[in-house]
């Protein structure tokens, strides 16, 4: 498992690559009892949005495209607008393309959009997100006449502790995953430094066997990626505490690249911003980091 944290989830994606816990998390959700060993396609996308973040988990399941997105510390508004290139991404990588232009109708997956929601902002249960949110309202058409034609609803499930237990205690990895984060956000509220909260929740969960084989297994690499992700999350908190909202999600990618030891001068030619801009980052990146 590599350790290059330009994408998201790398626990979480990892934790989930085995097909029978990818299967026993859609059941999970969905209330269903398909057998762990039925065959399924992995349709994860690398290389999303121009950048080298991937969406977390998409596969598809007889006809059923399932997409599934991790997400650490904040909802994300704008998840159906995401979801939607990616899932347009898939389907090109899924059929040939010069099959749309045939007179027969292409059958193809259908698609679900599941984000599992873990920050320490308050949020309910569940919560579905609509595209249609996000259309502009244009001067003389009424509001009932937009939307129509165009809908992505993504459905929200929050799996902090507490939260969705039935859900959670039905996939053994996913109950795992949450008891491993409540472990973590336990020792920091005991006052640990979060590299020595994660330690010692790993050490802890594989002596009480949870996520044990797991832990056991990539412990190093869990410890420096939630360390990674963390540091990065505090930057992108005290960016916007400090009032510097417009830029934001740019301002996010850039120090995610940071983080990750991107040189200044790739970096500024990424995002077509200035080396200061860089360099103003990178010192939200080092605050963060100490």
């Amino acid at each position: 498992m590599s350790a290059n944290r330009e994408f998201k989830s790398s626990v979480f994606t990892t934790l989930f690559a085995d097909p029978a816990a990818l299967l026993s998390l859609y059941n999970a959700l969905t209330g269903g009892a398909l057998p762990l060993d039925k065959p399924i396609e992995i349709a994860t996308l690398e290389n999303v949005l121009f950048t080298k973040r991937r969406n977390d988990v998409a596969f598809v399941l007889g006809n059923k495209m399932v997409i599934l997105i991790e997400h650490q510390s904040t909802i994300n508004e704008n998840m159906p607008l995401r979801l939607l290139i990616y899932v347009a991404r898939i389907y090109e990588k899924l059929i040939d393309n010069s099959a749309v232009y045939m007179s027969k109708l292409l059958k193809i997956p259908r698609p679900d959009f599941i984000v599992l929601y873990n920050g320490t902002d308050p949020f309910p249960d569940e919560k579905t997100l609509h595209l249609s949110d996000a259309f502009m309202e244009m001067a003389g058409i009424p509001a009932e006449g937009l939307g129509g034609a165009l809908e992505l609803d993504v459905r929200v499930v929050n799996i902090n502790e507490g939260c969705n237990d039935a859900i959670v205690k039905k996939s053994e990895s996913l109950d795992g995953y949450v008891r491993f984060v409540a472990e973590v956000r336990a020792n920091q509220a005991a006052g640990m430094c979060f590299e020595s909260a994660v330690a010692k929740a790993v050490k802890d969960c594989v002596g009480k066997g949870i996520l044990a084989e797991f832990l056991e297994t990539h412990a190093s690499e869990v410890i420096n990626m939630l360390t990674t992700e963390w540091n990065e999350e505090q930057a992108i908190k005290v960016w916007k505490q400090e009032g510097r909202e417009e830029g934001v999600d740019i301002s996010a990618e850039i120090m995610r690249a940071l983080i990750a030891k991107t040189p200044f001068e790739d970096i500024a030619k990424r995002y077509k911003v200035s080396i200061e801009k860089v360099k103003q980052l990178q010192s939200v990146v080092e605050l963060c980091s100490a």
